[in-house]
């Protein structure tokens, strides 16, 4: 693993080791990349390389863009006609709208597990000490603290503290100089920053392929044109290429390749996916996919919906009898309708 457009060195590429979790995927982590002092970009990219256990290559997979931001903004923050800070009990953590302040009750929570560590109060840190009286709203970048409500009065606070990867609790001390602050040491310290997750799906259970599978399409968005049997779709994103076909559930639509960003399709008859579509009066939901031409599989995160007309199974015991001049009107509205309405897009992200 490395940076976009670094030359090689030890010090810009790092080897991963994976290690298998509890749920049979493989985890690695890379803790030591880091951009010199003589790298004057704003932005980069992270490049990861796989290789297979035999040796085979499995593909380059990029990261998005990466701002490179050299120091943490110095200006002073305020906010005024705020509420002053509520101190809740751990049991009940009802979040609250509005800016994130110094001082105010926080809960970390894992987006990935759900599991959440006690509401504990955020903490301004500054010459590796936490500052107590401090109220302004948090920034990216800025170095922070996590302090546990409670404690005996006159105390430095327990604070939340990171001691060989696992998580621990750190008792402060105060400072003996300054009665609002409390002394930690480095791994009680955080920083903090934005981060983004990047997602690359493929299945090469039904290909025979030795290609990479690198680049991965990406869809962004769908945008459906026409209606009826003149219906076509087309999917925005990135590295498309003329050897992708696009599907719909099980069933392949005619694709044409226009550009590395767009592909067009004809929606396929929705009669492909059940003989009684028209009678049964519900939608028909199907997956959106792209296929490589040696069938290597690419799911996505979209799915295309059909909205069949709305009409009566023809011989249908019961049904009464109506006039010629009013059943050619009914036919004439559902006609209307089913050409004006025939196909509704879901999106699903």
């Amino acid at each position: 693993m490395g940076l976009d457009g670094a030359c090689g060195s030890a010090a810009e590429t790092q080897k991963l080791n994976f290690e298998e979790q509890p749920d049979s995927r493989e985890f690695s982590c890379a803790k030591t990349l880091y951009i010199s002092d003589a790298d004057k970009r704003k932005h980069f990219r992270l490049v990861l390389r796989l290789m297979l256990r035999g040796g085979r290559e499995l593909g380059t997979f990029h990261s998005r863009l990466i701002k490179v931001i050299s120091k943490p903004s110095q200006k002073k923050q305020s906010l005024k006609n705020t509420d002053p800070d509520e101190h809740c009990s751990q049991g009940d953590f009802p979040p609250r709208e509005g800016y994130v302040r110094y001082g105010s009750l926080v809960q970390l929570v894992c987006t990935v597990t759900g599991i959440t560590l006690p509401p504990m109060i955020i903490r301004k840190v500054a010459k590796q000490c936490a500052l107590l009286d401090v109220d302004e709203p948090i920034s990216q970048l800025h170095k922070c603290a996590f302090q546990f409500p409670g404690g005996p009065p006159g105390g430095g606070g327990t604070y939340l503290c990171l001691a060989t990867e696992k998580v621990v609790q750190f008792q402060a001390s105060p400072c003996p100089k300054e009665a609002n602050r409390a002394l930690l040491n480095d791994n009680s310290c955080w920083t903090i920053i934005g981060t983004e997750s990047v997602e690359f799906s493929f299945s090469t259970s039904l290909a025979c392929t030795r290609e990479p599978v690198t680049p991965v399409p990406l869809i962004s968005t769908l945008e459906l044109s026409g209606g009826g049997d003149v219906a076509t779709l087309e999917l925005h994103g990135e590295n498309f290429h003329a050897g992708l076909k696009v599907w719909f559930g099980d069933v392949e639509a005619e694709t044409m390749y226009r550009s590395p960003r767009s592909l067009v399709c004809v929606v396929p008859d929705v009669a492909v996916f059940g003989s009684d579509w028209r009678w049964l009066r519900t939608p028909i939901t199907v997956p959106v996919s792209l296929v490589r031409t040696d069938g290597l599989f690419y799911p996505s995160a979209f799915s295309f919906t059909y909205t069949p007309e709305y009409s009566a199974r023809p011989g249908a015991p019961g049904a009464p009898a109506a006039p010629a001049a009013d059943a050619d009107a009914l036919l004439e509205s559902i006609h209307h309708e089913f050409t004006r309405t025939n196909f509704h897009l879901f999106i699903q992200t």
